[in-house]
């Protein structure tokens, strides 16, 4: 059986495992309602809606 003469470093380990850790891209959906850009499955934060629903109740902005 094959064993390594000398240690691995923590750097050539690290290196060489960062190439399978990359970060992915964060998805994005359109709100059918308001047309924002949010987390798919999460409620709408500037609308309040979710799945066609109104589930939290937005406050309305003081108009001058």
């Amino acid at each position: 059986m094959a064993v390594p003469k000398k240690k691995t470093s923590k750097a050539r380990t690290r290196r060489r495992n960062s190439a399978n850790s990359k970060a992915a891209q964060v998805t994005l959906v359109v709100c059918p309602h308001c047309k924002e850009q949010i987390l798919p499955h999460v409620v709408c934060s500037k609308c309040g809606y979710y799945n066609g629903k109104e589930v939290v109740k937005q406050k309305e902005e003081a108009k001058k």
